[in-house]
């Protein structure tokens, strides 16, 4: 069976089951193994003046490992490779718990400071409805691109190790790939690999919304947009959504009790986002996810 059957099954299967409750209750999910592994790594290693060869050596380590146990479920045929890129893509979650947004801001605030907290790492406390509709709108589009996109576009290049490889290093990004006192040096390695295998997911993620949003001819605007976002990859998918909905997303935030003045992307666009935005942002993902699904099984007829 071809690279592209295989991922074709594996994103219907992630739509059909999302992440079965029953299953993950049972046993941890990879990406808490991932997490843990990470976690270890910097109780270990993230100490001294050599913390940033440190982390690039932890770096190595899981990526070796990565490519260690793709190969391992590579051997255990195609089966094997459809389960984990099933339980790695993650649409079905994501689409879920944006949504679940809306559902929650419709009810009151709180409620959707207190959804919204769970799929961003802002300060949620004193946002207003607004602000959380926005952060909702961004997690959208970011995380379509680093958990869904990317992961097909790794596992389309490099099979089950390819994707293991994306994973562990996106995990590693998320945890340790931040610009503070503790983890500037130490997770320097996992945020500069993982903006190196973003940067053409990132950016097919932007063409997918663009062409689903109806928003082909503004590209040249939604890269400009893009330059404005404080990533260098996060930008796209996130201009792209921002034009299509016609709001403005990004902007500031608190982080920890501290403000941060970020730029707006698509800065022109609607400040008064809401819970009806939010939903349009989970049908743009279903499009964009069933686009990607047609040409990733137009390709598995043809090769």
């Amino acid at each position: 069976m071809s690279v592209f059957a295989v991922l074709a099954l594996a994103l219907l299967l992630d739509a059909v089951l999302g992440e079965p409750r029953w299953l993950w209750e049972r046993m941890p999910h990879p990406a808490i193994l991932m997490g843990r592994a990470i976690d270890m790594g910097d109780k270990w290693l993230n100490r001294g003046a050599i913390a940033r060869l440190n982390g690039v050596f932890l770096m190595l380590l899981l990526t070796l490992a990565a490519l260690g146990l793709g190969l391992l479920f590579q051997s255990l045929g195609w089966w094997a490779e459809i389960l984990l890129a099933a339980i790695l893509l993650a649409h079905r979650s994501l689409v879920d718990h944006v949504a679940a947004v809306a559902r929650a801001l419709r009810l009151s605030l709180n409620d959707g400071r207190r959804s919204v907290a769970m799929i961003v790492g802002r300060d949620t406390s004193n946002m207003t409805s607004q602000d959380v509709s926005r952060a909702a709108i961004e997690s959208a589009a970011e995380n379509f691109s680093d958990g869904v996109i990317a992961p097909a576009f790794w596992f389309l290049i490099g099979g089950a190790p390819g994707l293991l490889v994306y994973k562990i290093t996106n995990t590693a990004d998320s945890m340790i790939g931040y610009r503070t006192t503790r983890h500037e040096a130490f997770g320097w390695a996992a945020a500069r690999l993982d903006d190196l295998l973003n940067l053409a997911p990132a950016r097919l993620t932007a063409l997918l919304l663009a062409i689903v949003l109806c928003q082909t001819r503004t590209w040249q605007d939604i890269r400009s947009d893009a330059r404005l976002h404080r990533s260098p990859n996060a930008g796209w998918p996130e201009a792209a959504m921002a034009r299509g909905l016609g709001v403005s997303l990004a902007g500031p935030r608190s982080y920890d009790g501290k403000m941060r003045d970020f730029p707006f992307v698509h800065p022109l666009g609607r400040k008064d986002a809401g819970p009806s935005d939010i939903e349009a942002a989970c049908r743009a993902l279903w499009r964009a996810w069933g686009v990607a699904l047609v040409c990733v099984s137009m390709l598995a007829l043809v090769l």
